[in-house]
């Protein structure tokens, strides 16, 4: 099944930012949102049931997405819904739903954000002008080539102006390779 859909809730996981062999930003993170109405007996708002997703994220959106977002934050997700059942050797069953994401953005009817353009054009011009980095302008994360959003191998870093310092070789934030032993040829998402 494969259906659009969107999708108001929480980051429920930090957001995993992986980098394929091919040079592709993928990023995931779990989401969950819960149902609540008021209950006129009680005379309260209760909780209803809780729907979990799998939010994967490519490309640019990928690399936004991790500068963005941190667990906690409300967010509507808009992309397309996956629903499928899974099956394991020793007879458990499932199903896993999975967002793959077209757009991803804080939920402002719950809070104010203050939004950045991160575009190839702008980084361009201050390139032109060659103004001296007073790093006030980080719309970009270091280590993404800001043409393409593809996150650059720690070799290429030096090319585009960045660094590798503040790399966590153990998964940490500076992690681009995905960390904690999850292969980033998978697709981001949370499982």
């Amino acid at each position: 099944m494969s259906e659009t859909i969107t999708v108001r809730g929480y980051v429920a996981t930090e957001v995993r930012l992986a980098l394929t062999p091919t040079g592709l930003p993928i990023a995931g993170f779990r989401m969950c949102t819960t149902e609540r109405r008021y209950d006129r007996e009680a005379g309260a708002w209760v909780d209803g049931h809780t729907n979990w997703y799998s939010v994967s994220m490519f490309r640019q959106l990928a690399t936004n997405a991790s500068a963005s977002l941190k667990k906690g934050d409300r967010v509507v997700v808009f992309g397309r819904l996956k629903v499928r059942p899974w099956a394991t050797e020793d007879g458990r069953t499932g199903t896993s739903v999975e967002i793959d994401a077209e757009s991803v953005g804080h939920d402002l009817m719950w809070g104010t954000a203050a939004y950045r353009r991160s575009s190839a054009e702008k980084i361009e011009n201050t390139e032109k002008t060659q103004e001296p980095d007073d790093g006030a302008d980080d719309a970009v994360p270091e280590g993404v080539d800001p043409a393409t959003g593809q996150i650059l191998a720690p070799d290429n870093l030096g090319a585009a102006g960045g660094s590798d310092e503040g790399s966590d070789s153990e998964g940490g934030e500076g992690d681009l390779t995905g960390g904690g032993g999850r292969s980033a040829t998978k697709a981001g998402a949370a499982r």
